[in-house]
């Protein structure tokens, strides 16, 4: 598939199953995505892999930052919270570690999106699938704590790994039509 084709078709993945990418396979996939634009060469991001029973730590994690944030929560609403990270075989975690210098923070934070949009395009070109999500524990500084990152660091994505379990949904998108201007 060329790389038109590839952005073309790549789609978010809802419901993702095993085989996620093996270690190896996951590792050429994001050597591949950092080749994403990083002004000032400041590579600001950590990249880390969670899974098997990585996974079930991760979803106790969610499940706290519900109930940190809903004292009132019910045990039913922390399960659901927890099985989130169980929705693939594999999630992807991208942050953001900005540099203070010359280069702005936003910058930097956008290479880490750059990153992150890479490595979903590297899964579909390898024909699995993905998804980005985020969600309050991605702004609980106590989930930052836990994932080994600093409190002024960015928690950019859940990437959600896996093989598609269905086709994409199909999904409207806007065409160049409805958004690009030529100025002046």
């Amino acid at each position: 598939m060329d790389a038109i084709e590839l952005l073309e078709t790549r789609a978010s993945q809802g419901k993702l199953t095993a085989p996620a990418p093996d270690d190896a396979a996951l590792a050429a996939i994001v050597d591949a995505a950092l080749r994403a634009p990083d002004h000032g060469a400041l590579r600001p991001w950590r990249v880390l892999a969670i899974r098997g029973e990585g996974l079930a730590r991760l979803g106790a994690l969610f499940a706290g930052s519900l109930a940190r944030k809903d004292p009132a929560a019910d045990a039913e609403a922390l399960r659901r919270a927890a099985d989130k990270a169980l929705r693939a075989p594999l999630v992807v975690v991208i942050a953001a570690t900005p540099r203070l210098g010359k280069i702005p923070e936003i910058e930097q934070v956008l290479a880490a999106g750059a990153l992150a949009h890479g490595i979903l395009l590297g899964l579909h070109a390898r024909g699995f699938g993905g998804i980005w999500r985020t969600g309050d524990p991605a702004y609980d500084p106590e989930v930052k704590r836990a994932l080994g990152l600093a409190p002024e660091d960015h928690l950019v994505a859940f990437l959600y790994c896996g093989t598609p379990a269905q086709p994409a949904p199909a999904a409207s998108r806007p065409k160049a039509a409805d958004l690009l201007r030529r100025w002046p």
